[in-house]
């Protein structure tokens, strides 16, 4: 029997593998398992160049737990005392407490970089043994224990059969992990697709009411799965099958891309396009990583861009450093040729349908959407791709390319500086009536109601030229496309003053909304008042919505306009019935304001040019009475106007059936609405 240390640099290197690897420990059964493949493999490869003449007979892998001892065995290549020594005594760790440092969160770091693969068993065990016979001929079997401390003792004992057994004492902190559902579990996450029968206990069946053990070894993988094999040997069938065993409570997919490449990196895989419609992050680290058809993870940012982890699927490369940090990977140059090839991939596999079967695009787009609106919006390389085949669905449902919607709207829809308007809706039901009136007038209207759409129109404003996104409820139908100057006589002021004083007065107090009331000649067949609401604002805080950075929108709040139609009779009728009621009452208080208005600009007029100082107390004090005095009579005439208004059922039912057509009328609002409306009909 043999003794000895393992050469280490570190004083003792098992109390590190537990503190640091802990918080991934179950990665051991993976590296294990993936060294008896490799073994495996290795030995394939050898008797199909000749150098092993003996029978490979069957390879399976078999992984078995019993009361304290997880055992992992292959008929594999096997190895000798020597290459115990070299390989597992000889460990090449120098500057690691450094290493394990920086390190200290990521497993697959550590073991990656230093080969670590069989020692992340001492993650979970307190003591390992190794008994190993080489394929050699003439081969002595040996057996290393080590528990858990530098020392290790090997053994020359008998093994009939080439091969490996690895046995893992397990600790007491880790008994979970001689759970039969345990390492099931595991055992599917991170073996189910190796090259080599993985065998885990035996095949179950229900014999008399209970589920019995049968002689046939219970394989839990795939040795070639889907994307393994050729394209031209697959029917849509197989790829519907392959993607509801990765996702068995999914929609079937709308459609996938099978990777292959050989050059200039190995890359194969399955991508599915999922129906994805809503919430963005619900949909990510579903896309599924190996190497070799070993798994490695399913968290792919850095791998792929950002917005194609929304894409679910299996990616396999063993040209892809995955043993290593996060940060190297996004740096590294493979792993930037692959993204870039993968978004290429994508995109003309997205062009593709799209020219050979544009009515199947089209009854897929509202699933696609989010997902091209994603790339776009976050990868400018897939923007100069996606403008050839993303779509804008007007309100009536018809689809068109950017370019083919350019040129349907691009004659009645310029304004008088030649710029393009793009009217938009995104809620078809609420803003019925504006898109109807925009409809009128011979404009097609947009339905922009995506998770993303808010952004989306910015950005697209900044692609196109000369071009602005306006929603349709964003001003009166006259104003959405201005292409001459206004025409129509304007109220004078004082009587705008009037109707403004009017309907505000009678506007309901509403959280967080301020409303600015005008009057326009919009025609006598318009409605007589119309709410809008202000694009930019609406705007800035939709996108508060989305952007980090921008809540001093979302706290702002909502800017309404109320624009009454001064060329509809109910209108003028207000006004013609305010001047007969409220003349008389108000004369007086006009001709006051009249009086003070005049003084105050004399006063101010004397003052300008002048410094504070250089102004007699005297006349600051004057005009600080007069600007009270106006104050004053501006209120008296606003509660007389009030009073009326308050009088004045049309005022109240014209402001009502405005907030109703935008379903901003609740509560006792409405209710005092409908009472109002029967007392009218009547």
């Amino acid at each position: 029997m043999q003794k000895g240390n393992i050469g280490v640099t570190t004083e003792n290197i098992f109390p590190v593998i537990k503190k640091f690897l802990y918080s991934d420990h179950e990665i051991f059964l993976r590296e294990l398992v993936s060294n008896a493949v490799d073994a495996t493999q290795k030995l394939k490869t050898l008797a199909s160049m000749g150098e092993f003449k003996g029978e490979l007979g069957d390879l399976t892998i078999h992984v078995s737990v019993d009361k304290d001892t997880i055992t992992v065995s292959d008929r594999g290549l096997g190895l000798t005392a020597e290459e115990i020594d070299k390989y597992i005594n000889q460990i090449a760790f120098s500057g690691a407490n450094d290493f394990l440092e920086k390190y200290k969160n990521d497993a697959n770091a550590i073991i990656g970089h230093f080969g670590l693969g069989f020692y992340s068993a001492f993650m979970v065990a307190k003591k390992v043994e190794i008994i190993t016979k080489s394929y050699q001929e003439g081969a002595q079997a040996v057996k290393w224990t080590c528990d858990g401390s530098p020392e290790f003792t090997i053994e020359d004992i008998d093994k009939a059969d080439r091969g490996t057994d690895i046995v893992l004492y397990v600790d007491d902190d880790c008994k979970e992990f001689l759970e039969e559902s345990r390492i099931s579990a595991l055992l599917k996450k991170y073996c189910r697709f190796l090259p080599v029968p993985i065998a885990f206990g035996k095949k179950k069946e229900w014999k008399d009411g209970k589920q019995v053990e049968t002689g046939e070894d219970n394989v839990i993988n795939d040795t070639t799965p889907l994307w393994t094999r050729k394209p031209s040997e697959l029917k849509d069938e197989d790829y519907k099958k392959f993607y509801s065993e990765l996702y068995p409570m999914a929609d079937e997919p709308l459609f996938w891309i099978h990777l292959n490449v050989d050059y200039p990196f190995h890359l194969t895989g399955i991508l599915y396009f999922p129906k994805v419609k809503s919430n963005i992050e619900l949909n990510k680290n579903k896309i599924q990583l190996y190497c070799n058809q070993v798994y490695v993870t399913d968290s792919v940012e850095g791998i792929v861009p950002d917005f194609l982890t929304l894409l679910h699927g299996v990616l396999d490369s063993p040209d892809i450093p995955l043993n290593v940090s996060r940060s190297y990977l996004q740096s590294d140059s493979n792993v930037k040729k692959i993204s870039t090839y993968i978004t290429k991939k994508v995109s003309d596999r997205l062009q593709s349908i799209f020219k050979n079967d544009r009515k199947q695009f089209e009854e897929k787009w509202n699933d696609l959407k989010i997902f091209i609106d994603y790339g776009m919006l976050t990868q400018e390389d897939f923007y100069e791709r996606a403008k050839d085949f993303a779509l804008l669905a007007d309100t009536d449902g018809k689809c068109y390319t950017f370019d083919e919607y350019k040129t349907l709207i691009k004659d009645n829809q310029t304004d008088k500086d030649g710029t393009l308007i793009y009217l938009y809706a995104n809620n078809k039901e609420e803003q019925y009536s504006y898109i109807d009136a925009a409809k009128n007038k011979g404009y097609n209207v947009l339905l922009m109601d995506g998770q993303l759409d808010i952004a989306v129109v910015s950005m697209l404003e900044q692609k196109f030229e000369k071009t602005r996104f306006t929603r349709v409820d964003s001003d009166v139908v006259d104003n959405l496309i201005v292409k001459e100057e206004a025409k129509g006589e304007a109220l004078d002021a004082s009587q705008q003053e009037v109707l403004a004083t009017l309907f505000k007065s009678q506007l309901p107090k509403m959280d967080k909304t301020e409303f600015h009331v005008s009057a326009q000649p919009l025609g006598e067949e318009t409605s007589p008042v119309l709410i809008t609401q202000s694009e930019y604002m609406r705007r800035m805080k939709e996108m508060a919505n989305i952007q980090a950075g921008m809540s001093f929108y979302g706290e702002m709040p909502d800017m309404y306009s109320l624009v009454l139609n001064s060329d509809h009779k109910l209108v003028k009728g207000i006004l013609a019935d305010e001047s007969n009621e409220c003349a008389t009452t108000l004369a007086p208080i006009q001709a006051e304001i009249d009086e003070v208005s005049k003084q105050r600009k004399e006063l101010r007029k004397q003052h300008e040019g002048k410094k504070d100082e250089e102004i007699p107390t005297a006349e600051k004090d004057e005009l600080e009475k007069l600007d009270k005095k106006w104050d004053d009579l501006k209120q008296q005439k606003e509660g007389i106007l009030s009073g009326y208004a308050g009088q004045n059922k049309v005022v109240r039912q014209l402001i009502d059936l405005a907030l109703l057509q935008n379903g901003m009328l609740k509560g006792e609002a409405l209710n005092n609405f409908v009472k109002r409306s029967l007392e009218l009909i009547k």
